[in-house]
């Protein structure tokens, strides 16, 4: 999966568990986020494939609805 960097909008690589901007030297973390609710996703994984689950009621959310969002580490 691609993901822009929000603070140059150059494509980021994945890097030992987070995403890493080159162009502005900078670390991220992936945050997942309800498009119903805005709570965080708890992330289900088994045999390669990452499922999205709400907490709050919304039941499994497709990966295409999930809200991503980066946070400066």
């Amino acid at each position: 999966m691609e993901a822009q960097c929000p603070q140059c909008d150059q494509t980021m690589e994945w890097v030992n568990g987070h995403y890493h901007c080159v162009a502005c030297n900078s670390d991220y973390q992936q945050l997942a986020n309800c498009p119903d609710c805005g709570q965080p996703l708890q992330e289900l994984k088994a045999c390669g494939a990452v499922d999205y689950l709400c907490q709050n009621g919304h039941g499994l959310i497709s990966k295409k609805r999930v809200l991503f969002s980066y946070i400066l580490l």
